[in-house]
């Protein structure tokens, strides 16, 4: 027979190993590439906005220089002047009209009318002459027509008919 001696789990040292026992499966995964990492698109967008924060800084300290050095007066008045773009060429087109229109004016007084007013009163004159004559009464001063318009002449007014009416009166061309 064999001497067989019992061991024990303390003899062996299991307990300590177990307890220091590393797990053997990876599970960190894969590195990142650095070019990814980077994010070089998004540095650069930061550098152009610390560029600009940068040169607004300076216009700023600029500006508070100049105030400190000038006393620290302040321009609250706005008294600003509005000024047109287009004025000059808007004045140039009003005059352009304005001499356009004139000479359009002018075309019109200086031409003789090619009614003959005179005639035309004449010929009514005779024609309510025509219309007394043949009818069976006579008109009323009412019924007469009147006209709608008066017309003043620089000269006294009178009540009367004008010479050139009387005439035309007297005529008789029936």
């Amino acid at each position: 027979k064999q001497n067989y001696k019992p061991v024990s789990h303390s003899d062996l040292g299991l307990p300590f190993q177990v307890n220091s026992a590393l797990p053997a499966v990876d599970t960190k995964g894969n590195r990142t590439p650095a070019h990814i990492q980077l994010k070089l698109k998004k540095l650069q967008l930061q550098d152009e906005r610390l560029s600009v924060v940068d040169r607004d800084n300076h216009l700023l300290a600029s500006k508070l220089a100049d105030i400190f050095s000038s006393k620290g007066l302040v321009d609250h008045r706005n008294q600003y002047h509005l000024r047109s773009l287009n004025a000059n060429k808007r004045k140039h087109e009003l005059l352009l009209v304005t001499h356009q229109n004139q000479a359009i004016y002018q075309r019109i007084t200086s031409r003789q009318s090619e009614y003959r007013r005179q005639l035309w009163l004449d010929d009514w004159e005779r024609t309510e002459r025509r219309l007394d004559n043949i009818s069976r009464y006579p008109r009323k001063p009412a019924d007469k027509q009147r006209p709608s318009r008066k017309v003043k002449f620089a000269a006294v007014e009178s009540s009367e008919p004008s010479a050139s009416c009387r005439d035309s009166n007297t005529d008789s061309t029936d």
